[in-house]
C-alpha cells in the first residue's frame, strides 16, 4: 500500500503549476487533499478535476500572503480532516528586475509571499505534523524554494532575497523540531517548465538584457516537468530527506560558491 494511501495533505498554491501537480500525484496515491489559492475560479476547476480521479478534496480560497490566512486554512483541513500528515508551501512568486532598482516595496512583497507564508504554515500546521509523525510516521513539511535559496542570479529583483530564508529556516526547524517528529524538506528546484517560458517577464524585462526575459533569468538548465518533480518530493518524503536539489549538478555551484564567493560567482556568470 502507497505511503499516502489514507493520509491527509494541504497544498498551498494547489490550484495550479506545482503545487496542482503535487496534489493530482498525493491523490492518485490514494490521499485526502487540501488545496488553496488565490481564484475561486481557478480552485473550483482544480478541485474538479481532483474530485474526477477520485479524490476527496477540500478547497480553500485565501491569500495566503495575508497575516492569519494560512491559519484559517490550516484550521480548515483539520475540521475536515482526522489529523495532518503533509503541508507543503508551494505558493510563491517570482520577478525580474536589477536589484538596484527594485523598489522596497517589491521586496516586501515578495518576502511575504515566498518567506512569510511558508513560516506561517510551519507554526500552524508543525504541531499537527508532530503528532502525525508519531502515530502514523508521516509529519512532512515540505518548502518549495529554489535554485536562488541557496545562490543568487542577477536580474531577478527581489526574488533571491525573499528565497534565501527558506534554506535557514528548514535547518533550523530540522534542529530543533526534527527530535519531536517532524520532518522538514527544503525542495530546491530549477526552472520549472510552464507554458509561458520566455514570455512572462516581458514588462518587468523591458530594458534588460535578453536573459531576464528566460526562465531562471538565463541558468543553462534544462526546464524541470512538474510532475516528475512532484514525483520526487512525494519520493524525498517517504524517505525523510533534508533537501532535494534539482538538478544534482547545482550542488557542487552551491559547494563552491561557499568555499569560494568568487568562484561562486564566475560559475554563476
Amino acid at each position: 500500500m502507497s505511503h499516502w494511501h489514507g493520509k491527509h495533505a494541504l497544498v498551498t498554491g494547489g490550484s495550479s503549476g506545482l503545487g496542482l501537480h503535487l496534489a493530482k500525484t498525493l491523490t492518485a496515491a490514494g490521499a485526502a487533499v487540501a488545496i488553496v489559492g488565490r481564484t475561486q475560479s481557478r480552485l473550483d476547476e482544480a478541485a474538479d478535476m481532483l474530485r474526477g480521479l477520485g479524490g476527496e478534496v477540500l478547497a480553500v480560497a485565501a491569500n495566503v500572503a495575508q497575516p492569519g490566512e494560512t491559519r484559517r486554512v490550516v484550521d480548515a483541513a483539520l475540521a475536515r480532516f482526522d489529523g495532518l500528515d503533509f503541508a507543503c508551501a508551494c505558493a510563491g512568486k517570482s520577478m525580474r528586475g536589477a536589484a538596484m532598482d527594485t523598489p522596497r516595496e517589491a521586496f516586501e512583497e515578495l518576502l511575504r509571499v515566498n518567506f512569510l507564508a511558508a513560516l506561517d504554515l510551519a507554526q500552524a500546521a508543525g504541531p499537527h505534523l508532530e503528532a502525525a509523525a508519531a502515530t502514523r510516521g508521516t509529519g512532512h513539511l515540505v518548502l518549495i524554494g529554489s535554485l536562488a535559496s541557496k545562490t543568487a542570479s542577477p536580474l531577478l529583483g527581489a526574488y533571491p532575497a525573499s528565497k534565501f530564508p527558506l534554506a535557514a529556516l528548514a535547518q533550523q526547524l530540522r534542529l530543533e523540531r526534527g527530535p519531536q517528529g517532524l520532518h522538514t524538506l527544503l525542495v530546491c528546484p530549477g526552472p520549472v517548465a510552464r507554458g509561458d517560458a520566455g514570455r512572462r517577464y516581458d514588462t518587468q524585462a523591458d530594458g534588460l538584457p535578453a536573459q531576464a526575459r528566460q526562465p531562471g533569468g538565463g541558468a543553462k538548465l534544462r526546464a524541470i516537468d512538474p510532475a516528475t518533480l512532484a514525483a520526487k518530493i512525494l519520493s524525498a518524503c517517504e524517505a525523510r530527506r533534508a533537501e532535494l536539489v534539482l538538478p544534482k549538478r547545482a550542488r557542487l555551484l552551491f559547494a563552491a560558491a561557499q568555499l569560494c564567493p568568487p568562484l561562486g560567482d564566475w560559475l554563476v556568470r
